[in-house]
C-alpha cells in the first residue's frame, strides 16, 4: 500500500523529479513545492503520512523550525529531512526538532524509500555511517571540528589573516600598505587573494564573513611592522 506524501525543497527540480519517481512506485505524493518558508503551513494543511522536507543547509540556525512547528501542530506526521552530506550538528538538529530521519540528496530511491517506510511505522530513518559520522564527533570534537571561522583561518596564510584583519577594521590599500610595510601594490594584490579564498566579491564581504564565523576573534593583534621606505615599499614588499 502507497504511502500519502509531500516533497518540499527549495530546488523545485528536484523536489518534482523524487515526486515523479515516488508516484511511479505506487506512492500518492499529494504535493512537491518549492518555498521552503511555507513548509509548515502545506503541510499541516495537507496532512501527509509521510513528508520529505528538503534542505541545502542542515546546520543554520532556524532551519528546522518549520519541523517544530509541523510536529507541533500535526505530530503524526512524520518528517524526514532531504539534505545535501551533514555535519553532525546538522543531524542532531534535525532530531531535536522532531525529525524523523535524515537523507542524503543523492540517496537511491530505493535507500528514500525505505526511509520513508521507516518513517510511517515510526522508527528512526538515518543511515548507519551518518550515525557514526555523528558519534564520532561527539567522541573526539578536537580532531573534527565543526567549524567554519576555524577552516576560513586554515585556508589563509598568516599575511593574509593580516590582510583581512586590516579590511575588517576598514583600512583602505594605502592604509593597509602602511601599516604592513609593503607597497601599495602588494597591498592590493594581497586583498584580491583573500577575497578569491574566500569566495566574496568585495571587502565589505570578507569583513562580514570574518565577523559572522568568528574568524577576527581568533586572529589576535596585529603585528608590528618596520615602516615603509620613502618609496613606498618595505623589507617584505617583493
Amino acid at each position: 500500500m502507497g504511502v500519502r506524501l509531500m516533497v518540499v525543497d527549495d530546488h523545485r527540480l528536484l523536489a518534482e523529479a523524487l515526486a515523479s519517481a515516488l508516484k511511479l512506485r505506487g506512492h500518492r505524493v499529494l504535493a512537491a513545492a518549492a518555498p521552503a518558508a511555507g513548509a509548515a503551513e502545506l503541510v499541516i494543511t495537507r496532512a501527509p503520512e509521510v513528508c520529505l522536507l528538503g534542505t541545502a543547509t542542515p546546520a543554520e540556525p532556524g532551519i528546522f523550525d518549520p519541523v517544530v512547528r509541523i510536529k507541533r501542530e500535526r505530530p503524526q506526521v512524520a518528517v524526514l529531512v532531504l539534505g545535501p552530506v551533514p555535519s553532525p550538528r546538522g543531524i542532531a538538529a534535525a532530531f531535536a526538532a522532531g525529525a524523523s530521519g535524515y537523507v542524503r540528496h543523492d540517496e537511491r530511491i530505493e535507500g528514500v524509500e525505505r526511509a520513508i517506510m521507516k518513517a510511517r511505522a515510526g522508527e528512526a530513518a538515518v543511515a548507519p555511517q551518518l550515525l557514526q559520522g555523528a558519534f564520532s564527533e561527539l567522541l573526539n570534537p578536537a580532531t573534527q571540528p565543526d567549524d567554519e571561522g576555524q577552516r576560513l583561518l586554515q585556508m589563509l596564510t598568516p599575511r593574509e589573516v593580516e590582510v583581512l584583519v586590516r579590511v575588517a577594521e576598514g583600512e583602505d590599500t594605502r592604509l593597509i600598505a602602511a601599516g604592513m610595510g609593503i607597497a601599495p601594490s602588494t597591498a592590493r594584490t594581497h586583498v584580491q587573494r583573500v577575497l578569491m579564498k574566500l569566495g566574496v566579491g568585495s571587502r565589505l564581504e570578507a569583513a562580514a564573513l570574518a565577523a559572522r564565523t568568528g574568524l577576527l576573534d581568533r586572529a589576535g593583534p596585529l603585528p608590528q611592522h618596520a615602516a615603509p621606505t620613502e618609496s613606498g615599499t618595505g623589507p617584505e614588499a617583493l
